[in-house]
């Protein structure tokens, strides 16, 4: 099972792994994009965004309080979903659809995320990790 555990750590992690790099290297371009969206701060929004992407895939992917890098991915994905993502008020079709399926997408591994942290902390002893979890859940 630890191999599994690993593996689907590994795969999990891989996309917000790309995502961070894209944000702490092409942060002027999503600022503008998250400017587009009404977000305040938008270049200090899509540092900060990158940076918890960046640690919350490493401390799940590396097994380094994993539960708590798994609500660091949460703690993206929802205001992300909500903020950037806001289909209901596209009124072009293709872009309602585009937008639908992102919202969908971030709550979906929201929800992924979530049962990571709620697995890593009632677990806790999960092997082919560098720490325990941080937080401990019956």
């Amino acid at each position: 099972m630890d191999v599994l555990v690993l593996i689907g750590r590994i795969l999990f992690s891989v996309l917000f792994l790309t995502s961070a790099a894209g944000h702490l290297t092409q942060s002027n371009a999503m600022a503008q994009y998250a400017e587009s969206k009404g977000l305040p701060v938008p270049q200090l929004s899509v540092l900060v965004s990158g940076v918890v992407l960046l640690l919350g895939a490493l401390s799940v992917l590396l097994g380094v309080w994993a539960d708590l890098g798994s609500l660091l991915l949460v703690a993206f994905l929802v205001p992300t979903a909500v903020l950037m993502h806001n289909f209901w008020s596209e009124s072009d079709a293709q872009a309602k659809q585009t937008e639908m399926i992102q919202f969908n997408k971030d709550i979906a591994l929201a929800g992924a995320a979530l049962m990571l942290f709620a697995f890593f902390a009632h677990t806790g002893d999960l092997g082919l990790t560098i720490t325990g979890p941080l937080f401990s859940i019956s």
